[in-house]
């Protein structure tokens, strides 16, 4: 079967959760027997987002696989961090994407030059059309080559009338009149905001949102309307009227308890039917597995108890910035009837008001020290791993959570004062966390990390077994420092765990601290391979002992 388009766009503000609408509908063909496949237009000018700032785009989501991104014969790039937005694909079709499924500006406009500068255009002014709207085909062409689904779900990044959200689409118009009626479809996200003051629901932005989208030469197919309460009818009728579609063709997208929920609420209106319909696509819903998956998205919204789990870190003032990592928790509370409550604490204030950071920390039942890079509010989050060395509470180091929980142990277990990574003091006298060989020297900061999945040696016997019950597992990376092997012995000694490493044993993967008390840090991301319906091993076990923790106190 040749290959159908589903194109997603976003009107008058970002946010809206867009992502979670394109995902709902790959949930929908998915149900409906469809092999389907999802790409992410970002229309920034970075080549992947891996150098960007959490705290401005939100976390950077790591793939499975690695890919070697040439735009240009001579030229390569390699790419593993992609946007956000991946990770809600992965979570909804229990899929793993590949990296050249995220298309960006910079992409496609080095793309561009470079094949000018080696004379591919030669002769030829270049210009956005027809060139980089050429190259955006082109690549959105390649992902379906490759994969092969019955339906291709494309999210455009932005919203309608971005200056740079432009050429995409503009290449957009010109693939649906390249094709014949049927193989594409156009669904326009926008929002509709309820007015307290008047007691009413708003239309008029979504009205100009689409007449924007008009103005570009593209008629949405599929108008769905993000709100805070679901659309009554006469505010469907009415936006059908204004965007020229019919009622069938507007749904309502109220907020939910449990973003998982959306693929039911938008089936029970009767969106899946109705693509298949502009897509001329015989796909019947299979009830069974619609049932299985409203019964997973339920389990998110019925807990029999509540855990507080304390997030110390760089980024919390946007919380995107953790989305993986408070999705995992979310499944794994799920999983054990348990609603997650986060604690999010600037690391920075640990360090300007101790006693007050502590109080936070004495009320959670377990400690998630987070990802991040650089110097601020990193003795901060070294106090909070302390904390949990002194108190025994439950503890989850992520990455460079991991990495601050060795240097707490080998300065306040150990005795070595001073200890440090060199990221952040490259003078230290014990540089316990230090870059990784094959790190030295690198002069690019983009995509040269130790990045996708790699091959986990688990130790029998310890924590991390006991999470996964495996000798060998993969996880995803993505880290340019480690744990200092030239300390493995000096730590053990006063009861560290190395509990995995890489095959040859070189690169320490994993430590956990003996005795009762669960604090694991592991230098991996296992976040991003966790499932609604399948949490994360080590996210499982770090919930069941805070858990444990809560009850053993009278919690």
């Amino acid at each position: 079967m040749q290959t159908r388009y589903v194109f997603v766009t976003g009107g008058v503000v970002s946010g809206l959760g867009k992502g979670a609408v394109a995902a709902s509908i790959g949930k929908l063909m998915q149900l409906r027997g469809f092999k389907v496949d999802m790409i992410k237009i970002d229309p920034y000018l970075n080549v992947d987002p891996g150098t960007l700032n959490p705290v401005e785009h939100g976390e950077v989501f790591v793939c499975e696989e690695v890919w070697e991104f040439e735009p240009a014969p001579g030229y390569r790039f390699t790419i593993a961090e992609i946007d956000q937005d991946f990770g809600t694909y992965e979570r909804f079709l229990d899929v793993n994407m590949h990296p050249s499924n995220n298309i960006t500006s910079g992409q496609v406009y080095l793309s561009v030059i470079l094949k000018e500068r080696m004379g591919e255009y030669l002769g030829r002014t270049i210009q956005v059309i027809p060139h980089v709207t050429e190259e955006i085909k082109r690549r959105i062409r390649a992902v379906a080559e490759r994969s092969r689904p019955d339906v291709l779900v494309v999210e455009v990044g932005g919203t309608v009338g971005d200056i740079e959200a432009m050429p995409f689409l503009e290449a957009i118009r010109q693939f649906r009149l390249e094709y014949p009626p049927g193989y594409t479809a156009l669904v326009h996200v926008t929002l509709v905001p309820y007015l307290s003051s008047l007691g009413q629901l708003k239309t008029k932005p979504t009205q100009h949102s689409v007449k924007e989208l008009q103005s570009m030469g593209l008629q949405p197919d599929v108008v769905i309307g993000r709100s805070d309460r679901p659309l009554p009818e006469d505010i469907r009728r009415k936006i059908a009227l204004y965007s020229s579609v019919p009622l069938e063709a507007v749904f309502s997208d109220p907020d939910l308890e449990s973003v998982y929920l959306l693929p039911v609420v938008l089936e029970e209106q009767g969106l899946g039917d109705y693509l298949c319909r502009v897509l001329r696509l015989d796909g019947r819903l299979d009830a069974a597995r619609f049932e299985e998956w409203r019964r997973v998205a339920e389990r998110f919204v019925k807990y029999s108890e509540e855990v507080v789990v304390a997030m110390p870190g760089k980024y919390t003032m946007i919380q995107d910035s953790y989305i993986s990592i408070n999705e995992a928790l979310s499944h794994a509370g799920a999983h054990l009837g348990a609603k997650v409550k986060r604690l999010y604490i600037e690391a920075e204030d640990i360090e300007e008001n101790p006693e007050k950071v502590r109080e936070v920390l004495d009320s959670s039942h377990g400690i998630l020290l987070t990802p991040g890079f650089g110097s601020r509010g990193v003795e901060g989050m070294i106090q909070a791993a302390r904390y949990a060395l002194d108190t025994g509470k439950p503890f989850l180091g992520i990455c460079f959570g991991a990495q601050l929980l060795f240097v707490a142990f080998m300065r306040y277990r150990v005795g070595l004062a001073g200890a440090h990574s060199t990221e952040i003091d490259p003078e230290t006298p014990h540089p316990v966390v230090d870059l990784l060989p094959e790190q030295k020297g690198v002069a690019f900061k983009g995509g040269t990390m130790r990045l996708g999945a790699h091959p986990v040696k688990v130790v029998p016997g310890t924590r991390l077994f006991e999470a996964y019950k495996s000798e060998l597992i993969y996880e995803r990376f993505r880290h340019r420092y480690h744990i200092n092997p030239a300390y493995r012995e000096l730590a053990e000694r006063h009861g560290l765990v190395v509990s995995s490493t890489d095959p040859s044993g070189r690169i320490i993967n994993s430590i956990e601290v003996a005795g009762d008390a669960w604090i694991v840090g592991v230098q991996f991301h296992p976040e991003f391979k966790s499932r609604p319906a399948r949490p994360s091993p080590v996210y499982l076990e770090f919930l069941k002992a805070a858990l444990r923790y809560k009850r053993a106190r009278g919690g």
